[in-house]
């Protein structure tokens, strides 16, 4: 009997708003990166109260390459995206000496949303670029 290979995928699609303005650096190689974090909120019923409540979802996005460069000065604070990208897991130390973990977002797509008019939807921002197509990230 032959072995089942597991289909394996690390897709993740967010839309939220920036918590922050972007953080922008240089790598010792010479590579620019672009770090943000990311609201993405969920709206629920209580099943206890029959109220609707909020939640939000802080995750880290980073963004490399020629791309970071080009989207570190058009976000900022409040700024509404769609992310596309994979996960990448981590561990450290803190500064406390405990083992930690977490998970980031990997951009390969950033695109930026702005609300339309009286269709109350979201569409790119007109005369400006949709989104930015960014290069694989080599590991």
């Amino acid at each position: 009997m032959s072995e089942m290979r597991l289909l394996e995928q690390n897709l993740v699609l967010l839309a939220g708003r920036l918590g922050g303005d972007p953080d922008f650096r240089m790598t010792s190689g010479g590579r620019g990166v672009c770090n943000f974090r990311l609201a993405v909120g969920r709206r629920f019923k209580d099943p206890k109260s029959g109220e609707w409540k909020d939640d939000t979802a802080w995750v880290r996005v980073e963004v490399w390459g020629d791309a970071a460069e080009r989207l570190k000065d058009k976000l900022k604070k409040g700024s509404p995206v769609h992310v596309e990208g994979r996960l990448k897991y981590y561990e450290y130390e803190d500064k406390a000496g405990q083992k930690r973990n977490g998970l980031d977002v990997i951009a390969s797509r950033v695109q930026f949303l702005v609300k339309s008019g009286s269709e109350g939807g979201s569409r790119p921002m007109a005369g400006k670029p949709a989104d930015t197509e960014l290069e694989e990230v080599p590991f």
